[in-house]
Order: structure tokens, then C-alpha cells, then sequence
């Protein structure tokens, strides 16, 4: 969640195109790419942050590229139509295709580098493939 913002609630969008910003490994050497549009709850980011920190056993180093800033709102059960806008449920990251959600750098080796973030993708909503900072362009 944001520290601040300036509306409360936000409308829908769209998830249209692929990632214009955040498409390259910049910080680390391996990173997990978004293959598919989605939210993406500050629930699973932080969920597949902790499973790439005990994979790793606590060696090396992790970048998180999203930033859960979108309000997502909820109407309560069996409410009837109108009353306004339901309340904030939860904070979620737009992700589009090609975005680079997370990083792992440091002293680890690419195996367990690999196999960190391919648990982290099995937390995400959404397909997800691991890319070398040399592969891409």
C-alpha cells in the first residue's frame, strides 16, 4: 500500500499491450517475466518473496519490480444494486506481459537461483517464465 495517494478508491483500467517499462534484468542476474496481464495482490508478492528467501536460504540478494499501488474494491455480500462504490479489500500491482516482477543477484548459485524463482512463479496467479540478464535484449 501506498504511503499516500490522492483518491481513495481507483477505477478499473485496462491491461491492454505489453510492458513498456521494466522489461529488462537490471539489479540482479536471473528474473522472473510475466508471460500474461493480471493484478497481482500485495498478498502473492509477498508470499512469493518468502518462498524465494527460503529457497535461498537467506544467500544472496532480491528485488521485488512491483509495487502493489492500485485500491481494489469490494461490494459486501448480498448488497443491493447502487449505495456507491464498495471499500478497499485489498492493494494489488498491474502486471503486463514482459514485466520483470522479480530479481535475484548476489552470492547464490543458478541453480538455486532458478529454483527460487520457479517457486515464487507457483505463488503468482498468472504464467511466468525465468530469464537471464544476457538472454534479453
Amino acid at each position: 500500500m501506498p504511503k499516500r495517494l490522492k483518491y481513495r478508491k481507483q477505477m478499473r483500467g485496462r491491461m491492454k499491450g505489453k510492458a513498456r517499462r521494466g522489461a529488462e534484468v537490471h539489479f540482479g542476474d536471473y528474473g522472473l517475466q510475466a508471460l500474461e496481464p493480471a493484478w497481482i495482490s500485495a498478498r502473492q508478492i509477498e508470499s512469493a518473496r518468502r518462498a524465494m528467501v527460503r529457497a535461498m536460504r537467506r544467500r544472496g540478494k532480491v528485488w521485488i519490480r512491483i509495487f502493489p499501488d492500485k485500491p481494489i474494491t469490494k461490494r459486501g455480500a448480498e448488497s443491493r444494486m447502487g449505495k456507491g462504490k464498495g471499500s478497499v479489500e485489498y492493494w494489488a500491482a498491474v502486471v503486463k506481459p514482459g514485466r520483470i516482477m522479480f530479481e535475484i543477484g548476489g552470492e547464490v548459485d543458478d541453480e538455486i537461483a532458478v529454483e527460487a524463482l520457479r517457486r515464487a512463479s507457483y505463488k503468482l496467479p498468472i504464467k511466468a517464465k525465468i530469464v537471464r540478464r544476457d538472454e534479453i535484449n
